[in-house]
């Protein structure tokens, strides 16, 4: 009876839809809406956000999931220069016309700035596209026949006036008043919901996106609020009876004339990269074959010969050739500019991308698996990622915006969505919470947070857990967390084309100069198979790059490079072994640096297997303490055969890579490559798409069939679903391990340099400069304060001889390149101990202008600019000379860079103030030397606190060694002294807070890191003393932890009962000094 009924109900295709990728307006995602509009048994739906398609992709999968029609359109807001603006929907009906409505989206977002629009009536005149006139709710009836005429001209049998029937104030009279003139000028009527949310229950929410879009309260917006919860997909029943059929049927009518869908997109690979007279299959094997003579001149391996030829079949026959070259092109660009970059990923895979020079990843040296990175069944681009120098990266976008032009390369769109403190701040502004609550509540929340959590954290505030604005906040929140907030940049993914790449997907200007992006994020152009170029940026190669030349420079070498390095050096291994990796690249964190000293790496496959087995993949599908107990020969090494045996001998019979999940699928359970690499898919997305299920049964019984026990078979699926908690391949890992131990041997031959190139890119990795310096010095590095007669913009490299002579600067190059005067024999650069005599002589670390706070750019170029005339007399020279406002002059000696002309902080701010050059009658009136007075030097307590606030660090002595007496008293020992204790001993200890993490596979425990002036000490808090300490773990500066020492196989922390906040004591610094 009910299906009869619905039968019986008129059709119906809601034709303007705003998703919440319309950003604040839209209160319901793409998916909710498609959804609820196949339950509601509409014919179709029109997604048409405003000037935008960023959510159609997302629309488009969940459509053909529930079999519904999707049109794909856009609200436009046009701007005449007569009349008020006003509004259409336009509706794309082919692929022509598809293309057309990008254009015009394009042209209007590339016609403003970062998320606004401009578009004229003229500029939305396209064919192949339907049009809907959505009149103002205020139009009066001269303006809506001047719109009705303009349709008419320009959309002539292609276009419609929308009728919505939402219950506003005189909807009839006006609602009868656009029926007529409509009539007047023979255009058809349709029904039109003007739809913002799915369900009319998202109404609270939607109230509260109109106060944050007009940044006002929600008891502010008055008429702003729609008057009701009418604009959400109504029931068809409620429809008829709100709407005349002809009405309705319009809507039918208007769906059938559009025909376009996202899967008509055909992507065409740029040609530029081909040279004439070649296609780009022979220029591919020509310049690989080219490549591998160059990676083996000694002969290319078998092995490796077998795999470039399977490689370069595969690629031809899935047509991928211009993908590789176009990459390689850019790879080219960075290495004729002498730019670092490495390929990584799965892409590390790939004979042909190491012979072409975009990984370098030898795979005669692992176990490649190329289905890894391409295979038949997956059918879709492959996906190489390139990381580059990320101080220089912007020389390789600019050169693809020179090759290609705006129009056909744009950067990948991110979205950036709502995270729970800025969830907090808007829903709190938008009720009216007091400011300070909403501050208070907004720090002290968690990322690991849940909803229980939330309540908690307001009622921490004050506010009362069962008043009703504090569970409409939690609500509300909840309800906005991870909604769409703005359309950014993705850190360096790349969309190219043949034709105009604005056909395909709308472009838009970035927030910064000379950059454009598209629409979509890379998941959405994966879905459609659009080329994605990954051009990331990477710290650690800017850092190596100038180390690499630092030392060069140091050795009085013409150069030298990452092959210079020799792998095997016992002395990097040392270190690496004992932990002592504080700005080495990946086992820099905490984990990496617990794990270290049990894994012991003595090789380059250690290190690669250290980089990938600290993953979340590895850590719950239960390999880290298996594969530490065989490398520790506290367990049997077993294979259940021979050919898995061949698949994970590397790694002690355990599985640590994607690929050897693949490789096990293939040789023991009857997988082919392109199902395995289905399996690795399916990995990464069974916790958020489920889905692996449908291998589970496939795998058990292929390897049950194959001889293997049912034990194994669960151990191996177990296994697998860890690595849905992410895991890295085995060449993305030999990509990283190989940065990994470069730093490490640049920390531990050159750490100066080391130093130096960390603190001038900063900021990256997990220490700040303050951790950095602290550590160096303990590793006897000397450093130089920044001294404005001495000091560049950034750090350099001084030989301490009768003249300073400083290493090159910002991007040297061998004509820059001044050689220091110590006598030293350079010697086998790669081999050097640290004991030769070409080491004794070390340069010490002079601190540059840029590690100043706040420092303006442009005002320290003037002053390296006027310091060329020669050295500055006095401050008042140096004003003068470099034209320095007094501001500028104040942050120079509060940061000491005065105390050379000066003689220390006080005397040199007293200087600053009056040394401004005077201008007109009062220039003569300068002070003499005699009227300027004899300020006492500043406390080393007071030069410490100016240090911290001016720099952030300190080359004096720790904070902590000016409380040490204090903190004796209170029995807290150094980190030396705990440094010693045995296993299981009570311990005290007091420091710094320098690092607090949760990882998400620690089941709520939480580690921090203390600094005392002897070193570090890590922390263990459990999650059930992380909840009840919660305000002592989060927000003390100095913090006290008591507890148990754990002590073993190297590895040192502090197992904490109880935690103390005595950051009160930081105030009172230097009072027990004696001076």
């Amino acid at each position: 009876m009910g299906a009869h009924f619905t039968t019986l109900l008129p059709g119906y295709a809601e034709l303007h839809c705003l998703s919440n990728f319309t950003f604040l307006r839209g209160a319901s995602s793409p998916e909710s809406l498609v959804a609820q509009a196949a339950a509601l048994g509409y014919h179709a739906l029109a997604i048409t956000d405003e000037c935008s398609l960023a959510g159609i992709v997302r629309a488009h999968l969940e459509a053909k999931k529930s079999d519904l029609k999707l049109l794909i359109g856009s609200e436009l807001r046009l701007d005449p220069t007569d009349q008020p603006a006003y509004r259409i929907v336009l509706l794309a009906q082919h692929r022509e016309g598809y293309g057309n409505l990008c254009e015009v989206i394009t042209r209007g977002r590339m016609q403003a700035v970062k998320g606004q629009y401009l578009l004229r009536p003229h500029e939305v005149v396209v064919d192949d596209c339907l049009a809907i006139l959505i009149p103002n709710i205020d139009v009066t009836p001269e303006d809506l026949a001047t719109q009705l005429a303009w349709l008419t001209q320009h959309f002539a049998n292609r276009c419609w006036v929308a009728i919505s029937r939402l219950h506003r104030a005189q909807d009839n009279l006006r609602l009868q008043m656009i029926q007529t003139l409509a009539q007047t000028h023979h255009i058809p009527c349709v029904a039109v919901g003007q739809v913002q949310m799915h369900k009319r229950s998202r109404k609270a929410l939607h109230d509260v996106l109109t106060a944050i879009r007009l940044r006002q309260t929600v008891a502010q917006c008055g008429y702003e609020l729609a008057s009701n919860a009418e604009q959400h997909l109504r029931t068809r029943l409620r429809l008829s009876n709100l709407y005349e059929p002809a009405l309705l049927l319009q809507t039918i009518c208007i769906a059938e004339h559009c025909h376009f869908s996202l899967d008509e997109l055909r992507y065409e690979y740029p040609e530029e990269v081909v040279p004439q007279g070649y296609t780009a299959a022979q220029y591919l094997h020509e310049q690989t074959w080219q490549g591998a003579a160059k990676r083996y001149p000694a002969g290319i391996p078998e092995n490796v010969s077998v795999q470039i030829k399977h490689e370069l079949d595969l690629i031809a026959e899935l047509g991928y050739e211009t993908y590789f070259l176009t990459v390689y092109d850019l790879v080219r660009f960075a290495v004729s500019r002498q730019i670092l970059c490495q390929g990584r990923g799965s892409a590390a895979n790939s004979a042909v991308c190491y012979c072409l020079g975009i990984t370098a990843v030898n795979p005669a040296n692992g176990n490649a698996l190329f289905e890894r990175f391409i295979s038949r069944e997956r059918n879709e681009p492959p996906d190489i990622d390139v990381d580059f120098e990320h101080q220089r990266r912007e020389e390789v976008i600019q050169y693809l915006y020179q090759k290609y032009g705006r129009q056909r390369a744009a950067l990948t769109g991110v979205v950036t969505s709502y995270r729970p403190r800025s969830v907090l701040r808007d829903t709190g502004r938008a009720l009216g919470i007091d400011a300070q609550i909403i501050d208070q509540v907004a720090k002290s929340h968690r990322w690991w947070d849940g909803k229980q959590n939330l309540i908690h954290r307001l009622v921490d505030a004050g506010l009362d857990a069962e008043a009703a604005v504090t569970q409409q906040w939690a609500e509300l929140a909840q309800a906005l967390m991870g909604f769409p907030r703005h359309l950014s940049q993705h850190p360096g993914g790349f969309v190219l084309a043949r034709g105009l790449l604005s056909r395909l997907v709308p472009i838009e200007n970035a927030a910064m100069p000379q950059r454009s992006v598209v629409q979509w994020d890379k998941d959405d152009l994966d879905a459609v198979g659009l080329l994605k170029v990954d051009i990331l940026a990477l710290g650690m190669l800017t850092v190596i790059r100038r180390s690499l030349e630092w030392v060069a420079w140091r050795r009085k070498l013409p150069h030298f490079s990452l092959q210079d390095i020799a792998d095997d050096d016992v002395p990097t291994y040392d270190m690496i072994c004992a932990a002592d990796t504080v700005g080495v690249f990946q086992i820099e964190s905490r984990a990496q640096m617990s794990m270290l000293p049990r894994l012991r790496p003595r090789q380059f496959y250690d290190l690669v297997i250290e980089v990938a087995i600290v993953r979340p993949g590895p850590i719950q599908g239960g390999m880290v303490h298996p594969y530490l107990r065989r490398r520790q020969g506290l367990e049997a090494i077993t294979y259940p055969s021979r050919a898995v045996r061949a698949v994970l001998e590397r790694t002690l019979g355990v599985p640590i890579f994607q690929e050897q999940v693949m490789k096990i699928a293939m040789t023991a359970a009857g997988f082919t490559a392109g199902q395995a690499d289905e399996l690795r898919r399916s990995m990464a997305a069974w916790r958020r798409k489920g889905g692996i299920d449908q291998f589970r049964r496939k795998l058990i019984e292929g390897l049950l069939n194959n001889g293997y026990t049912a034990e194994f078979a669960e151990t191996i699926f177990k296994q697998i679903e860890g690595f849905g908690e992410y895991g890295f391949p085995e060449s993305h890992a030999a990509s990283f391990a190989l940065l990994a131990y470069v730093s490490a041997w640049l920390k531990c031959h050159e750490p100066e340099a080391f130093l130096a190139s960390l603190l001038n890119s900063q900021p990256m990795g997990f220490y700040g400069a303050s951790q950095l310096i602290q550590d160096a010095r303990r590793h006897g590095v000397r450093l130089l304060p920044v001294d404005v007669q001495t000091s560049d913009w950034e750090c350099t490299l001084e030989i301490l001889t009768d003249e300073p002579k400083r290493s090159p600067q910002t991007v040297p190059d061998a004509a820059n390149i001044t050689p220091n005067r110590s006598e030293q024999a350079p010697g086998d650069p790669a081999r050097v101990p640290r004991d030769n005599a070409a080491t004794r002589t070390r340069p010490t670390v002079r601190l540059g202008l840029n590690q100043i706070l706040g420092l303006p750019a442009a005002a320290a170029q003037l002053l390296l600019d006027a310091r060329q005339a020669g050295p500055f007399l006095d401050t008042q020279d140096l004003g003068r000379r470099a034209d320095l406002n007094q501001a500028v002059l104040q942050q120079l000696a509060l940061a000491g860079a005065l105390n050379t002309l000066s003689g220390h902080r006080r005397q040199a701010a007293w200087h600053a103030a009056a040394s401004v050059a005077n201008k007109g009658l009062l220039r003569e009136a300068e002070p003499s030397e005699d009227e300027q007075p004899l300020l006492l030097p500043p406390t080393e307590a007071h030069d410490l606190v100016t240090d911290y606030q001016r720099l952030g660090f300190t080359l004096g002595r720790h904070p902590l060694a000016l409380l040490r007496q204090t903190l004796t008293r209170l029995r807290f020992a150094p980190a030396t002294t705990l440094a010693q204790l045995p296993q299981g001993r009570f311990a005290r200890a007091c420091g710094l807070v320098t690092m607090r993490q949760r990882p998400q596979t620690a089941k709520g425990v939480i580690f921090v890191t203390i600094e005392d002036e002897t070193g570090s000490v890590n922390l263990i808090v459990r999650a059930e003393l992380a909840v009840r300490q919660r305000r002592e773990l989060l927000q003390a500066h100095l913090l006290a932890a008591i507890g148990t020492w754990q002590n073993l196989q190297g590895t040192q922390h502090l197992l904490v009962g109880r935690l103390e906040d005595h950051s009160s004591l930081l105030a009172t610094i230097g009072a027990e000094q004696t001076l």
